[in-house]
């Protein structure tokens, strides 16, 4: 496998990491269409725990196929694949090497009535399965984030034994955080820290808005002039909390949006120098030829043509 000198360099700030680690990372970012190139784009399906499978896959019926996610990140040319244990296990065999694919190891599901995640895979699924990560989110707030921190280290420590990438999901919710704080932009990067101080490699973290929602922290952030006032400039805020850029942090889709609002986010990203995006119910919910589309130039953006 041809390792470019962008990628390098990127593997170059995980100092005091296995040689397989760095070499499951090298495989997700040289993989798909912006293999190479720094920028990474990964379909993540862990909605039907999360939100049930007639709210996931509905709107798009072939969806409900394991199968058809695997192709749909082949033909296009994503990074990378993350899913629960079924959906990974459903589709192992057929498509062997054909993508890279990280295990969530932990899901919470919408009927449950506490911000808390069960952990559902382990490592040694993640090893049996030839994923190249394991994947695990933590809620920054919640009640259960001590712990969740405590099974992330724990499962971390295992995977990077054994050679894997760890993919951190850092969403911030619970009792002391409505729903503008959770994406506001001290806590984003507060989130996208606490990822990488975790022994995060990949970070996935919401796109952060303008707004501040710790008094703490406003003061600083008026004293030292942090600008907030474009996606772009969020960002690159974003990109400074986690370790001045030396670790890769993709942006969530979001909720379900119109093709161009999906568009112009991207460019957002793509100009504050994110690494990439993470993209599920944007994705999947769609026609197939809608979604392939849609990916296309999304890559295109990252490539730096649109």
């Amino acid at each position: 496998m041809r390792i470019t000198q962008r990628v390098k360099k990127i593997l170059d700030g995980y100092e005091g990491e296995t040689a397989g680690t760095k070499a499951n990372l090298a495989r997700i970012m040289m993989q798909g269409k912006l293999g190479g190139s720094g920028h990474l784009v990964i379909l993540p399906v862990d909605q039907g725990f999360e939100h049930g499978p007639a709210r996931s896959f509905a709107p798009n019926p072939a969806a409900y196929d394991p199968h058809y996610h695997y192709q749909l990140a082949i033909d296009a040319g994503l990074n990378a694949y993350a899913a629960p244990l079924g959906m990974i296990a459903a589709g192992a065999d057929s498509f062997a090497g054909a993508i890279p694919t990280i295990l969530k190891l932990n899901s919470s599901n919408s009927l449950a009535t506490t911000k808390d995640q069960a952990v559902t895979g382990s490592v040694s699924d993640a090893l049996s399965l030839g994923c190249s990560a394991i994947g695990f989110t933590i809620y920054p707030g919640s009640e259960f984030a001590f712990a969740q921190m405590e099974e992330l280290r724990a499962l971390a420590e295992e995977a990077k034994a054994a050679g894997l990438a760890v993919v951190v999901w850092s969403y911030p919710r619970g009792p002391n955080l409505d729903k503008a704080a959770e994406t506001a932009l001290d806590v984003c990067a507060y989130a996208a820290h606490m990822a990488a101080l975790l022994g995060a490699h990949i970070i996935k973290v919401k796109p952060p808005s303008a707004h501040i929602a710790q008094e703490a922290a406003r003061k600083v952030y008026e004293e030292q002039k942090i600008d907030g006032s474009t996606l772009a400039r969020r960002v690159e805020h974003i990109m400074q909390a986690a370790f001045n850029g030396k670790r890769i942090v993709l942006f969530s889709g979001g909720e379900a949006k119109d093709l161009e609002s999906i568009l112009e986010e991207v460019r957002g990203l793509r100009d504050g120098g994110a690494n990439g995006s993470i993209i599920g119910r944007n994705t999947f919910q769609r026609p197939r030829a809608e979604a392939l589309s849609m990916l296309s130039r999304i890559i295109e953006i990252y490539q730096g043509k649109a």
